[in-house]
This record gives C-alpha cells, sequence and structure tokens, in this order.
C-alpha cells in the first residue's frame, strides 16, 4: 500500500500548491499548469498525467476529508497506515 502522506505531498508539489490550500486554488491551479502542459500545446503526455491524477487525488481528499494537508490530519484520515511503523526499532 502506497502512503497517504506520501501521494498526497507529491500531488501538491506535483500542483505547486502548498499545504493550506482551497478547493478554488486547486481548481485554479490545475487549469493552470492545464493550459501550459496540454499535449496539444506543449507535446508533455506524461505531466499532463501527472497533473490530472494529482489533481483527481487532492479533490477526493477534500470531498471526504478536510481542507487542510498537514501530517497531522492525514494521519487522522488514514489511523492503521502507520500503525506498524510505530513498533519497529
Amino acid at each position: 500500500m502506497v502512503d497517504p502522506m506520501y501521494e498526497i505531498h507529491h500531488a501538491l508539489e506535483v500542483l505547486a500548491l502548498p499545504q493550506m490550500v482551497t478547493r478554488s486554488d486547486i481548481k485554479k491551479q490545475y487549469h493552470f499548469l492545464a493550459k501550459q502542459y496540454h499535449p496539444d500545446i506543449a507535446k508533455e503526455s506524461q505531466k499532463m498525467e501527472e497533473i490530472n491524477h494529482a489533481y483527481a487525488l487532492l479533490m477526493k481528499y477534500i470531498e471526504e476529508f478536510r481542507y487542510t494537508f498537514d501530517d497531522e490530519e492525514i494521519s487522522k484520515q488514514f489511523p492503521g497506515v502507520n500503525y506498524a511503523k510505530q513498533f519497529n526499532p
């Protein structure tokens, strides 16, 4: 299983967004980047796929959970992910 904190932080990096962000900010940044990296314009389909995935992940998180992407909030939403790690020396 992929670590949700890593995925969300990576998605924020891909979209060049801070941890405190609104749904509107995510949409604006997505549209801004989509105009730059659209395959018809920039011929970078891989980058556009990455942007689309990051946008979908962040929007799903906002719909289901919270508007903040700090580590504490993410771990509250996925409590079992790091459970085993606390027993490792």
